[in-house]
C-alpha cells in the first residue's frame, strides 16, 4: 500500500505533462490556421483591392474619352485615337475607335458578310451559305407564311430555333446553324452589334474588313474578282451605293474602348468597353465590358483608302 501510494503523484504528474503536451499541440494547431487565415485574408483584400482600383481606373479612361469626343463635335469627331495619363500609380494607355471600322451583323448586306467568310477562309459557296443563315437569324418571319428558317434548325438536330430579329450580342453568332466554331472565332474580330448601320469606315477598318467590302478588290482566292461597291453609312440591307470618298467614312455614335493599365507592382492588365455616345445629362452609356483582354502591343496608325 506504501509503494502505490507513492507511484500515484508520479502518475499524476506523467498525466499532466501529457495534457499540457496536447494542450500546446492544439494551439500550435490554431496558431498555423490562424496564420493562414491571415494570409489568405490579406491576399483576397490585395486582390480586392487590385480589382477596384483597376474599375476606377478604366471609368476614368471611359471619362476621359468621352470628354474628348463630344468636345470635338459630331464633324470633327476622331475615328480613332489614343492619349496616356498616370493615376493611383498606374501608367494607362487608352485606345479608342469608331464602332464603324466593324461591320454590324444587324444591318449589314449578305455580300458583304459573305465576303467577310471567304475572306476568312470559306468557300464562296459556304460563305454565301453562311451569309444567308445570319440574315434568316435576324429577320422575322413573315405573318401566315412557312418560316424555312426554323425548319432548317430542327431538320439540323438543334433544340432552339433562330431568333428572327436583331443580334443582341457578338457571342449569338457561335449559335446559327451551320457556322463553323472556328470560322465564328476568326469573324468576332471584325463584327459588332453597335456599329448602327450597314456603312463602314475603311479609313480605320482591319484589311479583312476591307477586302470584303464591294468596290473593294479582295486579295484573297475566295474572294471573288472585278468590281465592287463600297456602302455609304444610310445604306440599306440589300442595295449598294458607288464608291467614294464619303461612303467609306460611315460615322458611328459608339466607339470601343481599350484600356491598358500597368501597375507600379509590375502587374498588367486591359479591359475592353464598347460605348455609345448620348447628351449633356448622360454624356455616355457602357454597352459592353470586359476585362482581362488580350492588350494591343501597338496602336495602329491610320490608314488611307
Amino acid at each position: 500500500m506504501t509503494r502505490d501510494r507513492a507511484d500515484a503523484p508520479a502518475a499524476e504528474r506523467g498525466f499532466v505533462i501529457v495534457a499540457v503536451l496536447w494542450i500546446i499541440m492544439a494551439l500550435s494547431a490554431l496558431a498555423v490556421i490562424f496564420s493562414l487565415y491571415l494570409s489568405a485574408s490579406a491576399q483576397a483584400l490585395a486582390l480586392n483591392d487590385t480589382a477596384l482600383q483597376t474599375e476606377a481606373l478604366v471609368s476614368a479612361s471611359l471619362e476621359l474619352t468621352a470628354y474628348q469626343l463630344t468636345l470635338a463635335g459630331d464633324k470633327a469627331r476622331p475615328s480613332r485615337g489614343s492619349f496616356h495619363f498616370r493615376m493611383d500609380d498606374a501608367d494607362v494607355l487608352v485606345i479608342f475607335t469608331s464602332e464603324a471600322a466593324r461591320i454590324d451583323l444587324n444591318f449589314a448586306p449578305k455580300e458583304v458578310l459573305a465576303g467577310l467568310f471567304a475572306g476568312l477562309g470559306a468557300t464562296r459557296a459556304a460563305a454565301t451559305e453562311d451569309a444567308d443563315r445570319i440574315v434568316g437569324w435576324r429577320t422575322r418571319p413573315v405573318p401566315g407564311g412557312t418560316n424555312d428558317e426554323e425548319a432548317l434548325y430542327a431538320a439540323a438536330g438543334l433544340k432552339y430555333g433562330p431568333r428572327q430579329s436583331l443580334f443582341t450580342n457578338v457571342n449569338e453568332l457561335a449559335l446559327v446553324a451551320g457556322l463553323p466554331p472556328a470560322l465564328v472565332d476568326r469573324a468576332l474580330p471584325f463584327v459588332t452589334v453597335f456599329n448602327g448601320s450597314a456603312g463602314v469606315d475603311a479609313t480605320i477598318a482591319a484589311p479583312e474588313v476591307i477586302a470584303a467590302l464591294p468596290g473593294k478588290p479582295s486579295d484573297n482566292p475566295g474572294g471573288g474578282s472585278g468590281e465592287r461597291f463600297a456602302l455609304s453609312s444610310d445604306a440599306s440591307s440589300d442595295a449598294s451605293a458607288p464608291a467614294s470618298d464619303g461612303a467609306m467614312k460611315a460615322k458611328s455614335s459608339s466607339y470601343r474602348i481599350e484600356a491598358t493599365i500597368n501597375f507600379s507592382n509590375g502587374r498588367r492588365t486591359a479591359s475592353e468597353v464598347a460605348i455609345a455616345l448620348g447628351d449633356k445629362a448622360e454624356p455616355y452609356r457602357v454597352l459592353s465590358w470586359q476585362d482581362d483582354v488580350e492588350p494591343s502591343r501597338s496602336v495602329r496608325k491610320r490608314r488611307g483608302v
